[in-house]
This record gives structure tokens, sequence and C-alpha cells, in this order.
């Protein structure tokens, strides 16, 4: 299998190392525009070929994939749509990590937009896999497998803390202004079959996590709060809350308008305050001397947790299934692979579905959330998931009132 993957970031240089050493991948295209990123990965793996492209141009992304099988989308969402367009030109399966944010549009709309190209795709003989990190990603694969063993699920509920501070400070493990915007954007809950649009930071709830204790989460913007509802049936309520250090900053800097994105004049310079924000941030460590440096003082706190409550009934009777998502911390990552415990859990997340592809056990076409895969395909993920560290703790309560 001839693979391309767009973008030779952190991820897309994680899903590359991982597919030269794949039996059944027969070359890696690894495109970026930033031609030396992409050739500093190539030169270290033997099926790795370099290519400098602007993805944004889809005759481009064409060109170079002569031949390819599968377009792997490790760019940012905003390339999403043209990217599909190239998949499809280039008769390519297509993959990508998220569906927003996407300036212009909310989570809604960029789902929806991925999703009206699922007759062309399936007219095509051809699959789209969106969403395909941890979080959603491996969250969907675990939600519907928990899901399937209800009759009838109800509720689903993502709940996330997460708080890793070093003493040398870093604010954000990922993208500080993609991890900004995503917080300062409006949440979206589903309820009652519809979707509504919350306030940042809205619904704050302690939920006591399994070897934790309590700790504060609060409403915020994901895809799986849209694309459950469209592909589980059954589902009165899906939201996403999120917490630690790094939403309590962000939610602080929302409070006092720093994350508006209207301009503002300042001394005749017209500036939005979160673009502001963004350029003095500083970034996310991701080099090995980097990360190294950030660890170099040891940590205040290293703790979270990534639960995955589903609801519902079962023989007449109402269950809750509680799934913990668990993976390799901060400094195991470093030390095994060189990378961050975002990284490593977001890339190898993706990686595992790009392997789907390879080993062939995805039997649909058109465009879908990993929730929609087959059980085949579920447990095969979960499977090799646990081989790299990310397994998964069920807990079943039954008969609550």
């Amino acid at each position: 299998m001839k693979i391309l993957v767009a973008g030779a970031g952190v991820q897309g240089r994680m899903i590359v190392s991982r597919l030269n050493e794949t039996p059944g991948v027969s070359e890696v295209i690894s495109a970026d525009y930033n031609f030396e990123a992409a050739r500093y990965l190539a030169e270290s793996l033997d099926k790795v070929t370099a290519v400098q492209v602007n993805a944004k141009n889809t005759e481009e992304i064409v060109d170079i994939s002569k031949g390819a099988d599968l377009l792997v989308n490790a760019l940012p969402p905003d390339f999403n749509i043209g990217l599909m367009e190239a998949a499809l030109q280039g008769n390519m399966h297509y993959q990508d990590l998220a569906s927003g944010p996407v300036p212009g549009f909310d989570f809604v709309s960029c789902v929806k937009n991925q999703l009206e190209l699922n007759q062309k795709f399936k007219d095509s003989g051809l699959t789209a896999l969106i969403n395909t990190g941890v979080a959603p990603g491996m969250v969907s694969v675990v939600a519907r497998t928990a899901a399937d063993k209800l009759d009838r699920c109800e509720r689903i509920s993502i709940l996330i803390y997460e708080a890793v501070e070093t003493r040398k400070y870093v604010p954000f493990w990922w993208s500080p202004e993609t991890a900004l915007k995503d917080m300062a954007a409006k949440p979206i809950v589903f309820e009652d079959g519809e979707y509504h649009l919350k306030e940042p930071f809205s619904d704050p709830l302690v939920i006591d996590f399994k070897g934790m204790g309590p700790r504060r989460i609060v409403n915020h913007q994901h895809e799986e709060v849209v694309t459950f509802p469209m592909f589980i049936p059954g589902l009165k309520y899906v939201n996403l809350k999120y917490g630690g250090p790094s939403t309590e900053l962000a939610e602080k800097l929302y409070k006092i308008g720093l994350l508006d994105a209207e301009p503002v004049e300042i001394n005749g310079c017209s500036l939005a305050p979160i673009d502001m924000v963004c350029k003095v941030m500083p970034q996310a460590p991701n080099l090995p001397n980097e990360i190294a440096d950030a660890l170099s003082e040891g940590f205040v706190v290293d703790e979270g947790a990534m639960l995955i409550r589903v609801e519902g009934l079962k023989d007449g009777k109402p269950v809750c299934i509680d799934n913990y998502i668990n993976g390799p911390g901060l400094t195991e990552c470093y030390e095994k692979y060189g990378f961050t415990h975002e990284a490593f859990t977001t890339g190898q997340s993706a990686f595992l579905f790009t392997k789907l592809f390879v080993v062939q056990k995805i039997d649909s076409t058109g465009v879908f959330p990993p929730e929609a895969l087959g059980r085949e395909a579920r447990e095969y993920y979960l499977r090799e998931a646990a081989q790299i560290g990310l397994t998964v703790d069920e807990v079943v309560e039954s008969g609550m009132h």
C-alpha cells in the first residue's frame, strides 16, 4: 500500500515513522510546505520520500500522490475539505484527525461539511474516515463498543481532566493557538434530540475520578458531541467536559476579554486580543531537547483521567458503564519515544486507524467517524492499542435509580 501523509508536524512524523515499520506498506510520501521538516524525517526512514507541497492546491496534491491508495491528513482542520476533494480526484481513501476548529464555522457545520461528501466517496468506492486522534478517535471506538453492550444507549458523557505541570512553566502541551480557540468557542451539548450552544466554560461539574478524587470540569466543544447522535442510535444526551490547569488559565483569560476575536484599537493599531495572547504564549515543547528542558526541573503535578460514561438500559434495568482510557505519562513517553504524552496518544491513536486501512479491516465506503466502524475493526483497534500501552478499564454499575 502506498500512502501520502500530508503534514510533517508532530502527528505527521509519528504516523510516518510507524508506517515505515508496518508490513504491507510499500511507500510513504511525507508532504509538507516546510520541505526541511519532511526531508529530515525521510532521511532516516527507508520507505519514506519527502515532497514539498502547498496543501491548499488540490492539483499539487493530486500530482504528488499518483499511485497512492490513501491520503492521511495530519494538517489543521481547515485543510480538510480541499484534501478530501484531492482524495476523490486521485482515487484515494482519506483519513484526518479532527473536523474543527475551522475559522467561520461552528463544529456542527464543520462535521456536516465533511459528511456532505459522503455520496461522492460512496460512488467512487472510497472511504473517508474522519476524526481519528485519541479524542475524537479512540474515545469514539470505546464509546460505541460500550453502547453496543446495552439494549438502549441514552447518554454518553466524555469527562476529561488533565493536570501536567512542570516547574518550567508550560501552559499547554499541544498547540496553544488551537487550545485557546477551542476553549473560547461556544461548546455544543446534544440534549433531547437537538444541538444546543452553551457559553464557554459553562455548567461546571465536579467528578470523582477513580484514583484521583473530585475534580472540576466544564463544557468544551468537541466533535464527538456532534457525530455520536448521528451514528449511535437512541441517544438523548451527549456532552464533553474538560478541566485542569490549562482550562483554568483559559477561563481566566476569557473572563477578562483576552480571548476575544474582535479587534480592538491599541495606540492606533487594530488587534484581536486572542491573536496577541497566542503570539506571546509559550509554545508546547515538541523536539526531544525541548521536552528534556521542560522535564529538567521536575513536576508541580502530574495527573489526569479520561472517562467515557455510557448510560442506558439492559434487560429493562438502568446500567452505567464507565470506561477509563489509560496511557503512558509524559516522562515515560519522552524516555521511550522522544515525544510528549499529548503527541504520543494522539499520533499513535491516529496511526492505528491508518493501520485499519493497511490490514483491510474497513469494509464500508463513504464518509464517517470511528464510532461507525464495524465491530471487527473496533476490536482489532483496541487490541492493537493495548499493545502500545493505551488500555481501557471498564466499570459497570446496574440497577441504579
